[in-house]
């Protein structure tokens, strides 16, 4: 009998030992063809085996979806601190805890938001921002306190000559500086860090050719909002809404794409590395389409908001035939917030395009453009009840 004891107790031992025990079954499976895969498929059972039981799951879902240059190369402690902290996280905060399990490991858990250099921000940003966000009654209380902070806690502004696109978060903090794309990764990941469902979105070029643009989703009972760096409380209410609701679905070059950390069947356009199609994501453009319908419907039927149409001609003396117009990038501004931005009707184009911005009322505009010499312009012009054309001059 004292035998047959040793012998189950050894079993139990044994079986507590493995790498995979927690691990739910279907899991399990997937994570035998993983490392299987992997170039170092013993160091990947050892981390599993160091990792408490009630985050073995959690992390063997990570390896699964990992691409395969990130599980064969990724530092193993940074993946581990990455479990860890997101954990912590679940288990901390309570719109954490009232999360669907697919969204807490989608959207809460991995470790970077398109292909940046693989920091370890996790714990950093814990510390930094979990101090600030604890007495928040709720998730829209946290992501406000975040990004109304985001940018004096980490020393980063608005920048275009920054080193890179895809900047990770040491390589912004280290310049205090970056563009769109890495302000979007900062704020992906100091949200991520208090347990805030997020991710990274973007178009790899607006309808009118302007150039490329990425913003942060954050999830929120159930559905997702747009918001960006330096935007707090503006959930749905940036600049370029106007534009992302004239995006074009199923078109790789003019949709508006939501990365996803597991496989969608449909890849993120990254413009600062196109021939990559790692990334995951998933076409949401008829979302933004359907929010800025929205949004102009209801200011039409409030009379809050009013058509503003700009032109640009050559100069005052050609300012009346089709040639003399010139397709020019044109941002419009209310004080320092940008309203949105569009791009102006060249010679060629229909009498009837035109550049349109639907505005409020009763507010003064600074319509901002670039002249044939480089320099800056800009037109300025009081908006008020009844729909106003504004013109720009090139020379």
């Amino acid at each position: 009998m004292k035998r047959w004891m040793i012998l189950l107790c050894t079993a139990a031992l044994v079986a507590c030992n493995r790498y995979d025990a927690g691990i739910p079954a279907e899991e399990r499976q997937q994570l035998a063809t993983t490392l299987e895969s992997s170039s170092r498929p013993e160091a990947l059972r050892e981390l599993l085996r160091q990792t408490p039981r009630d985050e073995r799951a959690t992390t063997a879902w990570l390896l699964n979806r990992m691409t395969p240059g990130d599980r064969d190369t990724m530092r193993l402690d940074l993946l581990r601190e990455n479990v860890a902290y997101a954990c912590r996280a679940r288990r901390e905060f309570p719109w954490t805890k009232a999360l669907p399990e697919e969204i807490f490991r989608n959207e809460v858990l991995p470790y970077a938001s398109v292909d940046e250099v693989r920091d370890a921000w996790r714990r950093d940003f814990y510390e930094r921002f979990a101090p600030r966000v604890a007495g928040c009654s709720d998730m829209r209380a946290a992501i406000d306190t975040v990004n109304r902070i985001l940018p004096e806690v980490v020393g980063v502004e608005y920048n275009t000559l920054r080193e890179k696109t895809n900047q990770s978060p040491a390589e912004s903090m280290r310049q205090g500086m970056a563009s769109c794309t890495g302000l979007s990764i900062l704020l992906v990941d100091a949200l991520r860090a208090v347990g805030i469902p997020a991710h990274f979105a973007g178009t790899a070029a607006w309808h009118d050719e302007r150039g490329n643009h990425s913003w942060t989703e954050v999830w929120i009972d159930g559905e997702w909002h747009f918001t960006e760096y330096y935007q707090p409380a503006a959930l749905d209410r940036a600049w370029f809404l106007a534009d992302a609701g004239q995006a074009v679905p199923g078109d790789r070059q003019h949709a508006v794409y939501a990365v996803s950390f597991a496989p969608t069947g449909d890849w993120f356009p990254m413009v600062w590395n196109e021939t990559s199609h790692e990334i995951h994501a998933t076409d949401v453009t008829q979302r933004y389409r359907d929010v800025y319908a929205s949004f102009a419907d209801r200011a039409a039927e409030e009379g809050t908001h009013v058509q503003v149409t700009f032109r640009m001609f050559r100069d005052a003396r050609h300012a009346t035939a089709s040639g003399d117009r010139v397709a020019a990038n044109v941002d419009v501004f209310c004080g320092t917030e940008q309203m949105g931005g569009g791009r102006t009707a060249g010679p060629l184009q229909d009498m009837n395009d035109a550049l349109h911005f639907l505005l409020e009322k009763n507010r003064t505009y600074t319509f901002r453009y670039t002249d044939t010499q480089g320099e800056a312009r800009e037109v300025v012009a009081r908006v008020g009840d009844a729909p106003l054309v504004v013109t720009g001059y090139m020379e």
